[in-house]
């Protein structure tokens, strides 16, 4: 068996990653960032630091434990900074890493592709709903 350098094991590490499988930590990371509430905190931060209670007005819907949840992991995963300046009330920002910037293109090209194809998605959804509640959707579907 050859010795392999540090480097080398790195490597060969990194070219074993397989999103396919369920172990695999860029699948993990996929997850991630395929969560509506990530990829919404992503978008809303694309334009520029925002503060906590910005975040919240800006995303509609998302609830106070879903919002810290998803901005804790971004963090985590070095994708979000989180600055807290101290004053009365303290302030707290947060904003895009150099490595969740380069998300932004990413992220904006599926936001406004699912704007400008919701109506395409509403119209098959609707024609699917249809044959699946006819006689003879529900005698195939058996």
């Amino acid at each position: 068996m050859a010795t392999q350098t540090a480097a080398q094991r790195r490597e060969a590490a990194k070219a074993a990653y397989d999103a396919f499988l369920a172990c695999c930590p860029a699948r993990q990371l996929l997850d991630t960032i395929s969560d509506k509430w990530v990829t919404l905190i992503l978008a809303a931060l694309s334009d520029g630091p925002k503060r906590y209670s910005e975040l919240s007005r800006i995303i509609a819907g998302v609830s106070q434990k879903m919002l810290t949840q998803s901005l804790r992991t971004l963090e985590r995963d070095g994708l979000v900074s989180r600055t807290v300046t101290p004053r009365v009330p303290v302030r707290v920002d947060y904003e895009l890493t150099t490595l969740g910037r380069g998300l932004q293109e990413i992220m904006g090209t599926m936001k406004r592709w699912a704007e400008r194809n919701i109506e395409e998605v509403h119209a098959a959804r609707a024609a699917y709903d249809t044959r699946e509640n006819s006689p003879a959707g529900r005698a195939a579907a058996g």
